[in-house]
């Protein structure tokens, strides 16, 4: 992924809000090298666009809200860990709703429609972000840290006081095929009270056992079960990928997490970004884009980047 991509044709896909319960159409459209991911968000006769940076994070308290101009997207973390997976730089999304479609609770769906749509590569090479020295942010029992990697890893460990889901930990090095495989599928999830609460106060209107899994004092509610015995750490992967795509680049370093959430992440991408002495940008030399196009390995043309750096 060495090169710039995006989508080789339009595609659409709806679904239903988790917090709104309204019905969402969201159409992705190819994108020239260097416009970004942009969401143009209408509203009847207004249309705002919203590009998917950090600067535009406006809440992080049940998800990650991005914002411009008085208009707000929601829930946009398992599509932006989607599009990342598959090294997506460039991309038009229009919605018509106040969030991104829930649908089954995870990454898979857009997986699916990102295959389907095919994958373009463009004339220009990537930007990438490469760690150089640690940084880490600690709140009470809650602890973020990136250390250098010449790949993009996450590990991370979760504790809940419930024997559903208890202590987890798992950890991976990202591609295409680990994320398809690995972390696409692990669904979002929260304890029934919680749900309780949320619709009692006029959200999570569109929550059900089809798109979270849901815990209540005996276990999981879900009659299917969970996709994988520890599929509530992974889906904490797959929310950290998606916030961390919102650097604008790939990232090269290794992600360290106890109890993180949507507010830690974003935190630390704007610690990232406020400490530059920390990080520099690597971008690849034509002579390893050349040497990528002829060869299998794309660490070589890694191992390029890095030492030009």
């Amino acid at each position: 992924m060495i090169l710039q991509r995006t989508i080789k044709k339009p595609t659409t896909i709806s679904g239903i809000g988790l917090h709104s319960g309204a019905r969402i159409n969201l159409r992705m459209r190819p994108a020239a090298a260097n416009t970004g991911i942009i969401f143009h968000r209408t509203d009847g006769e207004q249309t705002v666009d919203i590009k998917a940076c950090s600067e535009n994070v406006v809440d992080t308290r049940m998800a990650t809200v991005i914002g411009r101009q008085g208009m707000t997207i929601s829930t946009i973390e398992h599509f932006m860990a989607a599009l990342a997976a598959f090294g997506i730089d460039n991309l038009h999304i229009d919605i018509d709703g106040p969030e991104v479609p829930v649908l089954d609770g995870s990454a898979a769906p857009f997986v699916r429609e990102i295959q389907q749509a095919e994958i373009k590569s463009l004339n220009r090479s990537r930007k990438f972000v490469a760690i150089r020295k640690p940084l880490e942010i600690i709140e009470g029992e809650k602890r973020i840290s990136i250390i250098p990697s010449r790949f993009f890893r996450i590990s991370f460990d979760i504790a809940f006081d419930h024997p559903a889901i208890s202590v987890q930990h798992h950890s991976m090095k990202f591609t295409t095929e680990t994320f398809c495989k690995d972390i696409a599928s692990a669904r979002t999830f929260g304890f029934l009270h919680e749900v309780e609460y949320l619709k009692a106060n006029g959200l999570a209107r569109g929550g059900s056992l089809e798109n979270a899994v849901v815990i209540d004092n005996n276990g999981v509610m879900n009659p299917e079960g969970l996709r994988f015995p520890n599929e509530f750490v992974r889906h904490k992967i797959l929310d950290s990928f998606g916030d961390f795509s919102l650097l604008g680049a790939p990232l090269l370093g290794h992600i360290k997490a106890f109890k993180a959430g949507h507010d830690l992440n974003a935190k630390m991408v704007k610690t990232i970004e406020e400490n530059p002495s920390h990080w520099a940008y690597v971008e690849f030399s034509e002579q390893a884009i050349r040497e990528a196009q002829r060869s299998k390995e794309s660490s070589f043309a890694i191992d390029l980047a890095w030492n030009k750096a």
